[in-house]
């Protein structure tokens, strides 16, 4: 199998995005408002077990206030600035979601998520991916997500980012709230650490 290196600032169409998108051998890829095209690296053990338990956290919470949708990092979302993103844990509020018609929930949804998580892989880290993971969650603000937390177990820490407000950075938080965007959830980070 023959292997491409994608230079930094490869730019493609929404379209090639599309096809590229619907290959089979590819793992995880975004498009940037300006058409750059990113590529992730699969995620490794300590990361996918701690993506599962954010994920597991938001699910419970959601089956039983039944007020949104949860999707996991394999979801991309159509942002309004053109940007395909997949954040790793997301959720929709259920009148926005039951808005788009079943071709659009099937496809990748045109719309902002309310809430994201990222959280800072030690791949991440070793990449020097940090800064681009702060300028995508000032994005999804910029692009209507009301709440985001980016999340760093490394440091302990979570960078909250609120719609219409700065950005507030906690150390060695025990718990976060999902404030109003979601009422009463509250999520335990002592498996995350």
């Amino acid at each position: 199998m023959e292997t491409i290196t994608i230079p930094k600032g490869f730019r493609i169409t929404p379209e090639q995005f599309e096809l590229l998108a619907s290959a089979e051998q590819l793992t995880r890829i975004e498009l940037t408002k300006e058409g750059e095209l990113i590529i992730m690296s699969p995620t490794g053990g300590t990361a996918g077990r701690k993506n599962s338990r954010l994920i597991q956290q938001l699910r419970n919470w959601a089956d039983v206030a039944q007020t949104g949708e949860v999707f996991d990092s394999s979801t991309v979302f159509i942002l309004p600035n053109g940007a395909r993103r997949s954040p790793d844990v997301s959720w929709i509020k259920l009148e926005r979601w039951n808005q788009l018609t079943t071709a659009q929930q099937d496809g990748f949804p045109p719309l902002s998520p309310d809430f994201v998580i990222e959280l800072v892989s030690p791949s991440d880290l070793k990449n020097q991916r940090y800064s681009d993971l702060q300028a995508n969650m000032q994005e999804y603000i910029e692009n209507g997500v009301k709440l985001g937390w980016l999340i760093e177990p490394s440091s302990k820490t979570v960078e909250i980012y609120r719609l219409g407000q700065k950005k507030e950075i906690l150390n060695q938080p025990q718990t976060l709230s999902g404030e109003a965007v979601l009422p009463e959830f509250i999520l335990d980070l002592s498996e995350i650490w």
